[in-house]
């Protein structure tokens, strides 16, 4: 599942989606296993390009929030679940300790470094966390498979910047603070939010934007991210943020010392190149 349309309607990733069309009906579960008032069936309604389906379920509102939470799993990303089936810690294991709304379809998993015990430590440093809402949708892992930039096209997520944090990050930059943005999912929603003299806005709306080297960077000045898939979009967001020779550089660091890469992988810190 990657989107709620409504109290009944959900667009879903499925594969293969070729084996399917409009009409059909999909049966989750085990067969001969009862969810709720029964099987938990989905019609499909529509189709797209990408793969994604929208599915219209036999139930409405809460009682199919908890069939799908009684069928469902935790959807980790393909290569963690090529290699074991989901499990119980999942639940918790794949989630940030700032995790607040539903709506992701997967975890920010810079977040994932963060515990209690080091926000206490943070903040008796002097350095203030301000939170945001991004709903990671599945655009934002898809592989470029254009030559040119220009004509891959980013899904749009939705995202949220109160006026409160707005004012803090713009109140810090004013005492000559920087702004570190943990994860490349918090680096685009305050790019989506700043306008161009660099002042952060509050913002809650969808964002489709796609930084790219060349990009002029308007808010954050330190990034903290994981190690990303090559020619993903979010690799050409670092090689924009630190540059491309830069990266080059510290992932061919990373290969030859055995870092862990992915969403349960090591993290690194990158500083904005002052060109």
């Amino acid at each position: 599942m990657i989107k709620r349309l409504d109290g009944s309607r959900w667009q879903a990733l499925v594969k293969p989606a070729k084996k399917l069309s409009p009409g059909d009906t999909i049966r989750f579960g085990n067969e001969g296993k009862v969810c709720l008032l029964g099987n938990l069936d989905a019609e499909v309604e529509a189709k797209g390009q990408e793969g994604e389906v929208t599915l219209s379920f036999s139930f409405h509102g809460p009682v199919l929030d908890q069939a799908i939470a009684d069928v469902g799993a935790t959807p980790l990303p393909p290569y963690i679940a090529s290699k074991r089936t989901p499990d119980d810690k999942d639940v918790s294991d794949y989630q940030t300790m700032f995790a607040a709304n539903e709506g992701a379809v997967a975890a920010p998993t810079a977040g994932l470094h963060f515990t209690p015990a080091l926000e206490a430590t943070l903040k008796s440093r002097g350095v203030a966390l301000h939170r945001l809402t991004l709903h990671v949708g599945a655009g934002t892992f898809l592989p470029v498979k254009t030559e040119e930039t220009s004509e891959h096209k980013m899904h749009a997520e939705w995202g949220c910047i109160t006026a409160e944090t707005a004012a803090a990050l713009n109140a810090a930059r004013a005492k000559g603070g920087r702004i570190i943005a943990i994860g490349t999912t918090s680096l685009r929603l305050l790019e989506s939010a700043t306008t161009p003299d660099g002042e952060v806005q509050p913002f809650a709306a969808e964002t489709s934007i796609f930084i790219t080297p060349g990009y002029r960077f308007r808010a954050v000045d330190i990034l903290l991210t994981n190690f990303h898939l090559p020619r993903s979009t979010l690799f050409m967001l670092v090689s924009a943020f630190s540059g491309l020779e830069t990266m080059q550089g510290a992932y061919a660091h990373a290969i030859s010392n055995g870092y862990r890469f992915y969403s349960y992988g090591d993290a690194c810190l990158l500083f904005r190149e002052k060109s």
